[in-house]
């Protein structure tokens, strides 16, 4: 009888809450704090993806924490220590809360109020007391969480394997409109889809990370995604073309260009060149004879827009 492997991953996120958390509660202890070990909690509550969350997290708590302090105080002086009091207490504080967008710290400043409710004294020892758990607790979280492990090369990958798909799938459908068929399956499609999602993701977090400069790889995602909107928006067209015509051939041409160049800086009027002399070149055409002929001469001067507005990206 063989027994299942059980693996255990940690990630260097639960390693930060680990040492921030067992940092905070030495440092409260240390400092001789009463109800030290809520410094730990707040930590733990407080450790985020990124430090732009973090510090919303730490502000958002250290606000509902201080609110909490006092409200529950107040409220507790006024009609008694009684554990009948935390219903009116919360179906008030939470309201406030969310009015305040400070709901973040509902769960935070719940830890400060029950220690209120457990002193059962007014007293400036423990109002400072209090200040400094919340104080050690979230310091310590914004401290762990100022590093964060550089995702560059990450984000590196991510662009150079879009931007391979997108030559690929131009490539693709440069092929068919100059062949007239492919054996494509559009796989390419969908890996692209899953890998723009997963590089915005990256993407965002790394803006989020660092705060004092701009994220080039938020706008060279976002310009992905504008591609392979046209794209997909741009295949119906392709699909529909069944008669290989001269137009066909012209536009798959500049497509494979298209693919080849289109990361090459200044190739961006070049384009505009080439599509205006197709467009030049389709004026000059007689009239369709057929139905097949107008259908497939709609659809090529449809492709050509999209084509058109993929190469405004380029700029």
């Amino acid at each position: 009888m063989t027994k299942a492997a059980i693996t255990i991953r940690i990630g260097f996120r639960t390693v930060k809450t680990a040492v921030g958390v067992s940092l905070s509660v030495f440092i409260a202890q240390w400092l001789q704090l009463e109800y030290y070990s809520a410094a730990g909690i707040l930590t733990l509550l407080c450790i985020q993806k990124s430090r732009k969350q973090s510090i919303k997290a730490a502000v958002s708590r250290f606000l509902a924490c201080m609110a909490g302090l006092f409200f529950a105080t107040g409220l507790f002086e006024l009609i008694g220590y009684r554990p009948y009091a935390f219903l009116i207490l919360l179906l008030l504080f939470i309201p406030l809360c969310v009015r305040l967008r400070v709901q973040e710290g509902i769960a935070s400043s719940s830890v400060i109020m029950m220690h209120v409710y457990m002193r059962r004294e007014v007293e400036a020892s423990f109002f400072l007391n209090e200040l400094l758990v919340v104080t050690v607790g979230l310091g310590v979280a914004l401290l762990i969480n100022w590093y964060m492990p550089s995702v560059d090369k990450q984000l590196q990958r991510y662009k150079t394997e879009s931007d391979r798909l997108i030559a690929a799938i131009l490539n693709e459908i440069a092929s068919y409109m100059k062949n007239g068929y492919t054996l494509w399956d559009g796989s390419e499609l969908l890996q692209l889809s899953e890998l723009l999602a997963k590089a915005r993701r990256a993407a965002t977090l790394d803006a989020e990370n660092h705060l004092s400069r701009g994220n080039d790889y938020e706008r060279h995602f976002e310009t992905r995604r504008k591609q392979f909107e046209l794209i997909e928006r741009m295949l119906p067209a392709v699909s529909r073309i069944h008669v290989q015509i001269e137009q066909g051939r012209r536009i798959g041409d500049f497509v494979t260009e298209l693919s080849a160049h289109m990361y090459k800086p200044g190739y961006a009027d070049t384009f505009y060149e080439m599509l205006r002399a197709i467009r030049e070149y389709h004026k000059l055409l007689p009239l369709p004879a057929s139905r097949d002929e107008f259908e497939n001469r709609a659809n090529l001067y449809a492709v050509a827009n999209e084509l058109e507005r993929f190469v405004d990206t380029l700029e």
